[in-house]
Order: structure tokens, then sequence, then C-alpha cells
């Protein structure tokens, strides 16, 4: 999975002489929360949200009138305010890297760029989308958490066991256990009762941590 897969192509964008007045009337009415800043060349030059443009604001406690202040904020352009230097990434990064990227930027956005043009525009919530279409989110469906040694054929066992019971694996997630060498695995299984799946890891000797089924499968 690629950012390219699950970016907004061609987002709205605003530029640096629009007034923060447009700019907050625009991000407002819309239903995202980020606009791309473009320069009168087309070149990405920052990224504004409803919360920064309010930030740039006069605040609550000024004594100006309501016409002064929406006065400024119509004089104001949002070229006056911008910040720093806006973090993107490119289309064919892997999306969990584009995750890693938010995270150690301590931001919820990433500009995509593609030859120094914006082709697009993605989230946390996108990143979030993914997550819960890897693990199985929302699906009807057996899920059960195991503890492996982090060692060659750890998974391929597990796996196998499941295959022997003629169930499907729907999704699965791998994490880092407690342990330096502890691999956790959360399996989303299809066509498989709770009781026999059990069994049959435990007769393989595997270590169920948590097993969790919708409520609609519960009998």
């Amino acid at each position: 999975m690629l950012v390219r897969d699950r970016m907004t192509p061609n987002p709205t964008t605003i530029t640096v002489d629009t007034s923060i007045k447009d700019a907050l009337n625009l991000v407002r009415s819309k239903p995202f929360r980020h606009l791309p800043v473009l320069d009168a060349e087309g070149k990405l030059v920052g990224i504004v949200t409803e919360k920064s443009l309010v930030y740039a604001s006069p605040t609550s406690t000024t004594t100006m009138s309501v016409f002064e202040v929406d006065y400024i904020l119509s004089r104001t352009t949002v070229g006056q305010v911008i910040q720093g230097e806006v973090v993107t990434v490119h289309p064919d990064l892997p999306i969990e890297e584009a995750a890693r990227v938010m995270i150690d930027h301590r931001i919820g956005c990433l500009p995509v760029v593609d030859d120094d043009q914006l082709v697009g525009i993605i989230s946390d919530t996108d990143i979030f989308r993914v997550l819960v279409e890897g693990l199985g989110g929302g699906h009807p469906s057996l899920r059960v958490t195991v503890i492996i040694p982090e060692e060659v054929g750890s998974l391929a066992r597990v796996t196998q066991c499941i295959a022997s019971l003629g169930g499907n694996i729907h999704s699965l997630g791998t994490f880092w256990g407690q342990g330096p060498e502890d691999r956790v695995i959360a399996f989303r299984l299809e066509g498989l009762e709770r009781e026999a799946v059990l069994r049959a890891l435990e007769k393989e000797n595997i270590q169920v941590s948590h097993v969790w089924e919708p409520e609609s499968q519960k009998s």
C-alpha cells in the first residue's frame, strides 16, 4: 500500500494572497481540516488548518469591535502567518512510512508532492482507515491473538494450524511483544468455531493471549 493509493488527489488549495477570513470560511464550509498554501508559481509553501488560522486571529479578549476584527481578518493574508518549512511525502512512499513521518513530526496531515508539484494530501484519518482495514475492523470474524517467538517458521506454524481446520485468514497484523524475542500476531478468522481454533492452537503449543468475537457471532 502506497501513499498514492489512499491520498486525496488534487486537494483544494489556497494561495499566499488569500485572506485569513476567506481561508476560515473555506475550511469551515468543507469536510476537511487542512488547506495547502501555494505561491504565485503554484509551488507549495505551507499548510494551514482552522486551528492555526484562529490562532493567528485576534483573541476573544481583544477590545476591538466585531467589525474591526472582521476588517483585520479580511486584510491579513495567509502568507503573512504561515510558519516553518512544510513536511511533504512522495506518492510512492509506503503508507506506513508516511504514518511514521506524521508521528516523528507530530502532525496530522502530509501534502503529497511529485516533481515539485502538489498532487495530493494524506491525513491521519486516511492512515486510520488503512489500519482498520488491515486489521479487519468491523468485519464479522473471530479475532485470535497469539504470541510466538521471533524465529524462522513460527508464523508459518500458526497459519498451517489454521489452514488444517479449513478456515480462512481474513486479515492479520504483527506487533512486537513485551519480550525482546516475542511477536504478537492478531488474526481475523472466517469459517471456524472459537473452541475448535483454541484446541488446535493448544495442541501445537501456540500461546493464545486473547480471543474476541462480535456479539452477532456469539451463540
